[in-house]
């Protein structure tokens, strides 16, 4: 089954918008990183990736999210609309894989956690391919997922802590300091859309 994503903003994001203020801000954030396709530089980043997270949804409309992990390089990206990645062996529930026989519809959220935070997100429709031609190009697999891509942008990394070193980000509330002003705030391309404060 192939449908296209539907809008990036449904009513219950709109209402919270309009009592945020922030309808503005989330239109232009659409314009400007919202896109259809992969470029090379995303390409990259996602065949660099050691494991994403992938969510789906069953008939019945309730969605699920799993881990997949692999080696850096198990996320393949065929070309600007396709991506490719395997299902290795695992515990025999088949609930990722068989809501994409169910519905198709996926998400993928990439994130690189160290001290260069970065978030991805993937939204598409999939199928479970189980030939042999299909599994022969990833070692283990016993099942190869592929992902036709409607949509894909990045998400504000600011709340995303550091593993590697086992820092907590500094964004996140409730430390010794004030979290800092996030640089975006700072951009010019949002400095018209930003939601004005309420006063104290």
């Amino acid at each position: 089954m192939t449908e296209e994503a539907s809008d990036l903003y449904g009513a219950g994001a709109r209402a919270l918008q309009d009592h945020f203020d922030a309808r503005r801000l989330a239109d232009r954030l659409k314009e400007v990183t919202v896109k259809e396709s992969i470029d090379e530089k995303t390409a990259a980043y996602l065949e660099r990736a050691t494991y994403f997270f992938l969510a789906t949804v069953d008939e019945a409309g309730f969605p699920d999210v799993s881990y997949k992990g692999g080696r850096s390089g198990f996320v393949r990206v065929l070309d600007e609309h396709t991506i490719r990645f395997p299902s290795y062996d695992g515990n025999g529930m088949f609930r990722s894989l068989g809501n994409i026989q169910e519905t198709g519809r996926v998400a993928l959220l990439f994130i690189r956690q160290n001290e260069k935070a970065n978030r991805i997100r993937v939204h598409g429709n999939a199928r479970v391919l189980l030939s042999a031609s299909a599994l022969e190009q990833f070692e283990g697999s016993e099942a190869v997922v592929e992902v036709h891509v409607s949509r894909v942008f990045p998400n504000c990394p600011r709340y995303i802590h550091d593993l590697e070193s086992g820092t907590i980000s500094e964004f996140a509330p409730g430390g010794d300091v004030a979290p800092p002003q996030p640089e975006w705030k700072e951009w010019e391309i949002f400095a018209d859309v930003l939601p004005t404060q309420p006063e104290s």
